[in-house]
């Protein structure tokens, strides 16, 4: 049974997205102390985060940064700000996904099921760990994390797919619409500056491990990878 943690200062809104999911089989958390976000994300571990971005005291753009210290579960934002510096922000903080409220239930189900699967269940479940190489470049997807020259960088499950997908064709264009669909199975609430965002993330962590602009912009097609163009 997955727990889903629930940071939601609508006690309504928090109750019925808890019964709903109850009826689902999910074990769901529900934070009622503001100032313990933390605290209660270590206690109980759990498998996926539905939060809030207007929250007392600090919002959730502030507890995604902290959660994502100590975790890479997915984290889904659920809001009434539809604007699409909002979603960008959520991204930028490590969110996973951006809800629009008023939602319908469906929609969160699926998409809450979607992120479980590709977080731990059937997308991930490999007997033998995959790895995926460019140059000397190393990808853990199941992991998310990324290893060059004897260091390594951490991933959050977008970036692991966005990298995935450019190793896969490395040298070659792969072209914004194909990211886009496997990053997103709906792409309907995608701002697009969304992927973006993902590339300057994946950007700067591949230049912390020492690979600076191999991640090239083709303009009016998509992105290419050219680990290997500083190889001797």
């Amino acid at each position: 049974m997955e727990t889903i943690l629930i940071i939601e200062d609508d006690v309504k809104l928090a109750s019925l997205l808890s019964t709903y999911l109850s009826k689902y089989e999910f074990r769901t958390v529900i934070v009622e102390d503001f100032n313990r976000v933390l605290e209660i994300f270590n206690d109980t571990s759990p498998d996926l985060v539905l939060l809030d971005v207007n929250l007392p005291k600090y919002d959730g753009f502030y507890w995604c940064r902290q959660i994502r210290t100590t975790s890479l579960c997915p984290i889904l934002f659920i809001s009434a700000r539809d604007s699409g510096m909002d979603q960008v922000m959520a991204l930028e903080n490590g969110g996973d996904d951006y809800i629009t409220k008023p939602f319908h239930y469906e929609v969160v189900l699926a998409k809450i099921r979607s992120h479980l699967r590709r977080a731990y269940g059937s997308y991930s479940q490999i007997q033998e760990e995959r790895t995926f190489q460019a140059g000397e470049l190393i990808l853990y997807p199941e992991r998310y994390v990324i290893q060059h020259g004897g260091q390594s960088s951490e991933l959050t499950q977008k970036e692991a797919i966005l990298l995935e997908a450019l190793i896969l064709k490395e040298g070659r264009v792969v072209n914004r619409e194909r990211l886009l669909d496997l990053m997103w199975e709906d792409q309907h609430f995608i701002d697009d500056n969304t992927l973006n965002v993902y590339i300057t993330r994946v950007r700067k962590k591949l230049k912390d491990l020492g690979l600076d602009d191999i991640v090239e912009t083709v303009r009016g097609a998509g992105y290419r990878l050219n680990a290997t163009k500083d190889a001797p």
